[in-house]
């Protein structure tokens, strides 16, 4: 799924409009630290995954 910069734009625009100019950073900050907590999970899960599927030696 790829956004245009018309949809960015309009995500900002609505951001804006309901938390402020000055709660955005913290914000964009809380939602970075999220998904890079996610990613990490989602790591760890498929490495042990990989883990469990890897024939015995």
């Amino acid at each position: 799924m790829n956004l245009g910069f018309g949809e960015i734009a309009l995500i900002v625009f609505v951001a804006l409009l309901l938390f402020g100019p000055k709660k955005l950073p913290e914000l964009g900050k809380a939602a970075g630290k999220t998904l890079k907590e996610f990613k990490n999970a989602t790591k760890g899960i498929m490495e042990e995954d990989k883990k469990e599927k890897a024939p015995p030696k």
